[in-house]
């Protein structure tokens, strides 16, 4: 296993729409294995494969509670949205430094298919939530700012042309 390095806002595979995956072997289980290095690595809860330059439909997840293991979903999918919203500060690994509140659904229906090829279903709130719709947005080239009012992206863009590694 490999700690993988990060890509940064300005590459353009964070604004490509990820390939699905069509076989689940070896190779891909190492990349997911190495996602989860690179995640604990940079302290994040989430990781999509767009973000170490890998343009497939792979993301992992542990929001580092008790009752939710870490686990890695291939091709996920929302297949379920609730109409209550909640809005939570958010940042992102591929754009470090900065925070911003995101109004996202409060709950939702993700499904998925686990490293073994198994269809997962995974109902989920709170941080969960938020997690899986960060992270299958990384998926299809949208960016947690791309979330926000104009007006809040431009401020957010202008802090980091100071702050970018």
């Amino acid at each position: 296993m490999a700690e993988l390095p990060i890509r940064l806002l300005g590459d353009p595979v964070l604004r490509q729409k990820a390939e699905p995956v069509t076989e689940i072997d070896d190779e891909l289980r190492r990349l997911m294995d190495d996602m989860m290095d690179t995640m604990y690595a940079a302290d994040g809860v989430g990781l999509a494969a767009p973000q170490v330059g890998v343009s497939r439909r792979v993301i992992v997840v542990d929001i580092r509670e008790r009752n939710t293991p870490p686990f890695a979903l291939v091709n996920p999918e929302i297949v379920e949205r609730s109409e209550e919203l909640a809005r939570e500060e958010e940042g992102c690994l591929s754009i470090p430094g900065l925070r911003e509140i995101v109004e996202r659904p409060a709950r939702v229906v993700v499904e998925g298919l686990d490293r073994d090829g198994n269809v997962r279903r995974i109902e989920a709130e709170g941080l969960l939530a938020r997690v899986l719709q960060h992270e299958v947005d990384h998926l299809d080239g949208i960016l947690f700012i791309d979330r926000l009012s104009p007006l809040k992206r431009q401020l957010l863009l202008k802090k980091w042309q100071k702050v970018k590694p």
